[in-house]
């Protein structure tokens, strides 16, 4: 759930962004891991493991371990295709939140559904409702996820660390790349003590990812921009350089519009999409659905019928989490990016 390269946010921004930090459920806004920290071991399980205690930089706050994790909680939804594919997914001892069936296969999403749910009450601006006395009755030893009523303080005091997305953290400076996602991925693997089986999906992905690249040479979509519409005809969010969406259309050969923004993900009027006019637009949604009805009620407003994209019904609704943060999912929405792309083009 998230918002968000040429410039360095100033003090303003950061202001901003700490208002804005309200919408981290929806527009994926909310903090993950930073890659930084000393390198755990290779060997599986938590008995004598070497490089512990590990201790590892996430966003503002240091993170220690003792010893690998044995009990997940998860806030948000992002993390679990990472924790699969490193293979640690049954320490997820409670879930909340919304996990949308169509983010997993259905083998995957049968797994995901046995974990039991602490709480699915999300409001109108897409925050999880959770009182941390619930999450602290699980008692994790790991925490991904930091909704508002939850804090790492009393997470720590209970004995959890807590986990925030990498891209959240706040580095405007930089532009997202796959290395966010792979880095992302290698932090996982040394918090669990799982760093081989980091390295095997690593290299999985990157193998997609250049093979998705060396196709797309042939598009001839140039340009594009990704949206994030508020439901009820509230204001409407795009994203900068440092988003993975801009990875994402790299990736493809195609430039995001409003990469030359330093905010990841930032609101926007009608009044520059319109002059940018990008060959395609990508929406992201949340929830149940295939997006259409927020594609429709997003193009029906604020003049943005004007737009080509529009007009050519080059309109692509994207599950959230295929784009934004870091994880297997953006892999896989690159290649339904791509795949969409082929089909229009025809």
């Amino acid at each position: 759930m998230d918002l968000s390269a040429a410039r360095r946010p100033s003090a303003g921004t950061l202001s901003r962004r700490s208002a804005l930090a309200g919408l981290a459920g929806i527009l994926g806004i909310s903090a993950t891991a930073c890659s930084s920290g000393t390198a755990g071991g290779s060997t599986s399980g938590s008995e004598g493991a070497d490089g512990f205690p590990l201790e590892l930089a996430n966003c503002e706050a240091t993170l220690t371990f003792d010893a690998p994790p044995q009990r997940i909680v998860l806030l948000e939804s992002a993390p679990v295709t990472t924790l699969d594919g490193i293979g640690v997914l049954d320490r997820v001892v409670a879930r909340a939140g919304v996990f949308p069936p169509g983010y997993y296969d259905e083998e995957l999403d049968a797994r995901v559904e046995e974990i039991p749910t602490l709480s699915d009450d999300i409001d109108a601006s897409g925050h999880l409702q959770i009182s941390q006395e619930m999450v602290i009755a699980q008692t994790p030893d790991i925490v991904f996820g930091l909704p508002d009523g939850v804090t790492r303080e009393a997470m720590a005091d209970a004995g959890a660390q807590v986990v925030v997305q990498d891209i959240y953290c706040g580095t405007d400076d930089e532009r997202a790349s796959f290395e966010t996602l792979y880095s992302t991925i290698a932090t996982y693997g040394r918090i669990f003590d799982h760093a081989q089986e980091a390295e095997d999906l690593t290299a999985a992905l990157t193998d997609r990812v250049t093979a998705v690249s060396e196709s797309a040479e042939a598009l001839r979509t140039t340009t594009a921009a990704v949206l994030y519409p508020s439901l009820g005809g509230g204001p409407l969010y795009t994203y900068g350089a440092g988003s993975m969406v801009t990875a994402q259309l790299d990736a493809l050969g195609i430039e995001n519009v409003f990469a030359d923004t330093a905010e990841r993900v930032f609101e926007i009027s009608s009044e520059p999409l319109l002059a940018a006019d990008p060959d395609v637009l990508i929406v992201l949604y949340q929830g149940e659905g295939d997006g259409s009805d927020v594609t429709a009620e997003m193009t029906t407003q604020d003049q943005l019928t004007g737009l080509r994209a529009v007009q050519d019904e080059a309109v692509l609704p994207l599950l959230f989490n295929f784009a934004e943060p870091a994880s297997p999912l953006v892999v896989e929405g690159l290649e339904r990016i791509h795949e969409w792309l082929l089909e229009i083009e025809g």
